[in-house]
């Protein structure tokens, strides 16, 4: 009987995770014992979880289905019990093509940009067919103290505007919560008449010639027919370099002060995008649970957490990896999760493996977690594990809050097998961030590791596995067994009576 291609491939990952190298023992400090991670275990993880395959793992698609399938079959060899699922929608919106062309009225040429090489389209974008006069409105801010459409007409237009707010502005700042997000500026340009919108990317923390993506763009309503573009910052002084205002003069105004400079471009842009909107796809946490050693201390639990989903694919040519945003993190996850099943390194504490889902959708993955788990007053401790394969240094968050957890952390760092050092005291000031912020509001101690100067390939194509920093993966890896075999132990005291007594 032949399988499925389907489940040739999910039989295929579970038989690499299966084929794994033996587990090296270094002793650790006090009766703890600590194994060594394997670079090349690690390594796997990420090439599979990054691969084509996967197609960029966004919440509620097949890829995503895959790596979820991937995960599971792993964590069942390494002999974590319970593995479950916990069911949730998200809003899912997959882009399956889209073209773009500009040219100048009345010319036969055109010039055609790339998905994926020049621009990509907004997580959250609307389908639809548009051939119209673009016009530059600044940030897309339409009040009484920065009016941007005031001096233009956009009626059966396409707005170009520049993403996020000016630095300096005279905007209360409940008016400037209401630009932040593509979907506000599509709002306000599709009340004014346009009929599209483009972005030009201006973050500080993505290359200027790579397409950067966000799957979450804003709170609903979703625009279904309104087209929303985003360019690379490279691309967009093309677009702009022959018009009346180039985009570096536009730019360097914000440094002094900024002011309404909207125009109407010469250019005409022609969009086809095609995508298959879903406001609620089926997509699911994993948990995973192995049980502690110790009878007693069995009943408490110490979870540690790592997201999945990432941006995902558009069309046939753009395609986000997402290798260390977070198949790192899952990577470190697994790790642990095999390290820690051998019965002679198994923590007295019983260990709960989540895999977050909706993370790319303000955390909603970790939400879902702690408003229907049954059991989190045995929770003792969250430890958290987010985008360990790029930067200069590892990262502990959360030392602010709870200094016993981060000193167990600092602990474990300074054991010759860990390989890579935590950053100076001063960065454990830093609070909890990402999926850690909803243990952290229910009173849960909670870490999170991470890297420092290590968002380089954030959401862009690039964040391949062989970006990867193996020191830095390995590390962070060592870091987090031997911080979740501390903090298993009996020495820690858990969480104190007044975070117990909050409601769940």
């Amino acid at each position: 009987m032949r399988m499925s291609k389907q489940k040739a491939i999910v039989c295929a990952w579970a038989w690499l995770a299966c084929a794994l190298p033996a587990v090296a023992l270094a002793q650790g400090r006090d009766t703890v014992r600590v194994a060594r991670v394997d670079t090349d275990t690690l390594m796997k993880h990420v090439r599979v979880l990054s691969s084509v395959q996967c197609e960029g793992r966004l919440a509620g698609t097949v890829g995503y289905d895959r790596a979820m399938a991937y995960v599971k079959q792993a964590l069942s060899a390494y002999g974590v019990e319970e593995i479950g699922e916990q069911p949730m929608e998200v809003e899912c919106n997959e882009v399956e093509s889209c073209t773009f062309d500009v040219y100048l009225p009345g010319s036969k040429e055109k010039t055609v940009y790339t998905l994926g090489r020049e621009f990509c389209c907004a997580g959250m974008t609307g389908r639809g067919y548009v051939d119209a006069q673009m016009v530059f409105c600044g940030y897309g801010i339409d009040h009484s103290t920065m009016d941007e459409y005031r001096d233009v007409d956009v009626q059966g237009k396409v707005v170009v505007v520049l993403t996020g707010l000016p630095v300096l502005s005279a905007l209360p700042g409940q008016v400037a919560s209401q630009y932040q997000s593509l979907r506000d500026k599509a709002r306000t340009a599709e009340r004014h008449g346009a009929i599209g919108l483009i972005a030009i990317n201006t973050s500080r923390l993505c290359p200027s010639g790579e397409p950067q993506s966000r799957v979450y763009c804003g709170g609903l309503p979703h625009l279904a027919t309104f087209p929303m573009l985003q360019l690379t910052l490279d691309c967009a002084r093309e677009l702009l370099a022959d018009e009346a205002r180039p985009l570096d003069s536009l730019l360097a105004r914000e440094n002094e002060t900024w002011t309404p400079r909207s125009f109407a471009l010469r250019k005409k842009a022609e969009i086809d995008l095609n995508a298959r909107y879903r406001p609620q796809a089926a997509t699911a946490n994993i948990v995973g649970l192995l049980p502690g050693s110790d009878r007693k201390l069995a009943k408490e639990y110490v979870v540690v957490g790592a997201s999945l989903d990432g941006a995902g694919m558009q069309g046939a040519t753009c395609l986000f990896p997402g290798a260390d945003i977070n198949a790192t993190g899952v990577a470190a996850l697994l790790e642990t999760a095999r390290l820690l099943s051998h019965s002679e390194l198994r923590p007295g504490r019983s260990v709960l493996f989540v895999v977050f889902s909706g993370s790319e959708q303000q955390y909603l993955g970790s939400r879902v977690f702690m408003n229907t788990y049954g059991h989190l007053r045995r929770v003792e401790a969250f430890v958290n594990v987010q985008n360990v394969g790029y930067g200069d240094s590892l990262v502990v968050l959360g030392g602010n809050h709870y200094p016993t957890l981060y000193d167990i952390a600092r602990r474990y760092d300074a054991m010759p097998c860990c390989g890579t050092r935590m950053m100076a005291a001063a960065d454990a000031q830093a609070g909890v961030r990402g999926d850690a912020r909803a243990f952290d509001a229910a009173g849960i101690p909670s870490l999170v590791i991470t890297t420092r100067n290590g968002m380089h390939h954030n959401h862009v194509g690039s964040d391949i596995w062989e970006t990867i920093d193996r020191r830095v993966l390995t590390g962070a890896a060592q870091l987090l067994v031997g911080t979740v075999a501390g903090i298993g132990q009996g020495d820690y005291q858990g969480r104190s009576m007044k975070s117990r007594a909050g409601r769940y």
